[in-house]
């Protein structure tokens, strides 16, 4: 499949979540703060660069995750929203490289890469079940 017939550099999906106690560091047990832990950061930007894929993508075909190189740059407090942004960077193949970035109410929080790589479902199903 070409993804550049399908996909364009520079395409971008913005989405908003709410930071709840499930989010936190204290939570998660990545800190001791009820802040927006990083983990669940970075999970926030791959679901937007997933999204932006999968609702282009032909039925059969996914994407994984297979690189994430992320800042946290600021703490966010559990209860207040966060607004987070994928854009296309590059493409290569069956790589997806992203641009990320997230925001609260008040500055950047965090922003780094992330790449994704389109994948037959079916195919990727057998190679899982084969290692069972």
């Amino acid at each position: 499949m070409d993804l550049e017939n399908i996909f364009r550099v520079g395409m971008t999906r913005e989405e908003t979540f709410q930071v709840a106690e499930e989010h936190a560091a204290a939570h998660v047990g990545s800190g001791g703060s009820r802040v927006l832990a990083t983990p669940w950061m970075i999970a926030f930007m791959e679901r937007v660069a997933y999204r932006l894929l999968a609702e282009h993508l032909p039925e059969g075909e996914s994407s994984v995750g297979v690189l994430v190189n992320i800042r946290h740059l600021a703490p966010t407090p559990v209860g207040t929203s966060v607004r987070v942004q994928a854009e296309i960077s590059a493409m290569a193949g069956s790589k997806v490289t992203f641009a990320v970035q997230a925001w609260d109410h008040v500055e950047n929080i965090g922003e780094g890469y992330h790449q994704r790589v389109v994948i037959n479902e079916a195919r990727f199903l057998r190679r899982v079940e084969a290692k069972r």
